[in-house]
């Protein structure tokens, strides 16, 4: 019957009192002699993980060993006690912590009672027992979670209240108050640690969601900023085509109709994609965005980036290779940003260090390396945000190109990059460009 049926409703005592009574069900209850073993600890610490391998592989034993030495200190207290076979029993409990934590400390709680019992001296634990269910609530409390322990500390306080008024007026000694003060600095600290270690690893797995969600929209960001600075060049293609296909009939004599209309559906195709193309570029722009009104900068360029690298401090040695020949615009300009990228890196990071760039002709593509030699002086680098490599491997990823990036041996860094460049491709772009300036 629900509580709409009854047409009556739940106190918050009550769901109180419910949900502790299911969390009390649910921790030492449920389940409670369950196949739980201890697992080895990991070996990837600041300590562990600087030992040889084969004693790694015992070190994650540690644990276990220290449940067994607590298991012999427990059987030397049992034997100094008197030595008797009933005295010797709180070491179960202790080594049962290896494979069934919650059914141990249900173990250990009853052999106290037994004990206590048959020797009629130390009430409600006896020395080996006080000892077992000690260590026993410290295992258990470190294997399971805080709110265990607490339960496991009230379950065993309501026992020892009890204890203390049923038997303290007979005479006998009894050892429950002693035993909840101790237990409850032993489970606090268990606690605590848990506590912070679970908020460690919650950071952590936080810190990693989010580092990978910057690397992503880092990511996005770069291939953006290519998109918008490719837009000129594509575009410039775009209109030479739609001004070719508008003169080219004039250039023949008597051109057949289909001819002409040919050229029609090419420029209207071609101004039709220019037009889409504008379109997705305002898409991917941001609201501070503003268009550069100077042309995209080419290799041509590149004398005059390397002045004003040297002028803020940066002593660049320039190198060309091969025979230099008209690229590609998009070839172009990406190579003019990874140098541009590379030694802005070499400022910031290596400061009082000299850079040299490479540019290499050569058959298949053009050739790019740029290297800085180690910090010098006092100046502290300046740290980045990382960004710079993976726009430079973008641009190279999306020419279908190769890309390294690395440190030298003398603790310099290189930057390594070749972009294929097909020869009937570079000729087709030289004339189309030659084309759309006579027409």
């Amino acid at each position: 019957m629900t509580e709409t049926d009854t047409g009556k409703t739940r106190s918050p005592e009550f769901r109180l009192a419910a949900g502790a009574f299911g969390s009390l069900r649910q921790d030492l209850f449920h389940d409670a002699f369950a196949y739980r073993p201890l697992a080895p600890m990991r070996t990837d610490g600041p300590i562990t993980r600087r030992l040889p391998d084969r004693i790694r592989e015992y070190a994650a034993r540690t644990p276990h060993a220290f449940i067994v030495a607590a298991a012999l200190l427990v059987l030397f207290i049992g034997y100094a006690d008197g030595g008797s076979i009933f005295s010797l029993l709180p070491v179960v409990p202790v080594l049962l912590t290896l494979t069934r934590p919650v059914g141990a400390w249900w173990l250990a709680l009853a052999l106290s009672a037994a004990l206590s019992v048959m020797g009629y001296r130390d009430w409600p634990w006896e020395p080996s027992a006080f000892a077992a269910h000690l260590i026993v609530m410290t295992v258990v409390a470190a294997r399971t979670r805080p709110r265990t322990a607490a339960w496991m500390w009230a379950m065993t306080a309501a026992y020892a209240l009890f204890s203390e008024l049923l038997f303290s007026s007979y005479g006998y000694r009894t050892v429950g108050i002693p035993m909840l003060f101790v237990s409850a600095l032993a489970l606090l600290a268990v606690s605590m640690f848990q506590v912070r270690r679970n908020a460690e690893q919650e950071v952590a797995a936080q810190q990693s969601v989010t580092a990978v969600e910057r690397d992503r929209r880092t990511l996005l960001e770069e291939r953006t900023t290519i998109a918008r600075e490719l837009h000129d060049v594509v575009a410039h293609h775009m209109s030479v085509v739609a001004i070719q296909a508008e003169a080219a009939p004039y250039r023949v004599e008597n051109p057949p109709p289909e001819l002409e209309q040919a050229f029609v559906t090419i420029r209207e195709n071609a101004v039709a994609a220019l037009t889409e193309l504008r379109r997705v570029l305002g898409v991917v722009r941001a609201e501070d965005y503003q268009a550069p009104d100077a042309p995209q900068p080419t290799l041509a360029d590149l004398d005059g980036l390397l002045a004003n690298v040297g002028d803020a401090g940066l002593t660049v040695r320039k190198m060309v290779t091969g025979a230099v020949r008209e690229l590609p615009q998009g070839v172009e300009l990406s190579a003019y940003r990874i140098v541009q990228e590379a030694l802005s890196n070499a400022l910031r990071h290596a400061p009082g260090s000299t850079a040299t760039v490479e540019i290499a002709y050569v058959l298949g593509g053009l050739g790019l390396r740029i290297v800085n030699t180690a910090p010098q002086g006092l100046v502290k680098p300046s740290p980045g945000a990382g960004h710079g490599i993976t726009g430079m491997r973008e641009r190279v990823t999306m020419l279908n190109g190769e890309m390294t990036a690395d440190l030298t041996e003398d603790g310099g860094y290189e930057v390594a990059a070749f972009i294929p460049v097909a020869t009937d491709r570079v000729a087709t772009d030289r004339d189309e460009a030659r084309n759309g300036e006579a027409a």
